[in-house]
């Protein structure tokens, strides 16, 4: 499903974020910036070393942060690190809601025109996938609304009920 925004394009996808072809894939990152599990690993695995390396000289970012890094072996230029909430820490919807706006403004800073995103905070870190569908397509139309030069955002899902939930939230999302 693909829905145009000021001449940007949102689209919902099923499938690997680490085989997109575009500027960015955003991985769902701890605040240490150490590439573990989920998003995180896969992006380990195929990127290669180098991005746990530069991982390791920027040293961390708050929750609700964004970093950028190369991208290593990946067909994406860059990775996005962008720190969202673990469930029961406290002002989660609003840490979500930074996660994505500071990637989308990394990936506008960097001159970057392609970004792809995981459903952030919904895997280990226990965050409602509906409320993250929600806080994530709203935030990213409302960016793209005010104008921008990114041109294609992706929302990259694994399952049914994920890619459902985020189509469903891009189609009545309103600026």
């Amino acid at each position: 499903m693909k829905r145009t925004i000021k001449g940007a394009t949102i689209e919902i996808v099923e499938g690997d974020i680490t085989l997109l072809d575009c500027d960015a894939i955003v991985n769902a990152a701890n605040d240490r910036l150490i590439l573990g599990g989920g998003v995180a690993g896969a992006i380990a695995r195929r990127g290669g070393p180098s991005i746990q390396q530069e991982c390791d000289r920027i040293g961390g970012t708050f929750v609700g942060g964004a970093v950028i890094t190369g991208g290593g072996k990946l067909k994406a230029k860059h990775v996005i690190h962008a720190v969202g909430p673990r469930m029961g820490e406290g002002d989660e919807d609003e840490k979500l809601l930074n996660a994505t706006l500071n990637s989308l403004k990394v990936a506008d800073e960097n001159g970057l025109r392609s970004i792809a995103f995981p459903a952030i905070s919904a895997g280990i870190f226990g965050f409602p996938l509906n409320r993250c569908a929600e806080i994530m397509i709203k935030t990213t139309v409302a960016y793209l609304e005010q104008g921008s030069g990114i041109k294609e955002v992706a929302f990259c899902l694994y399952g049914k009920e994920a890619l459902d939930l985020f189509k469903q939230r891009l189609q009545v999302a309103t600026p």
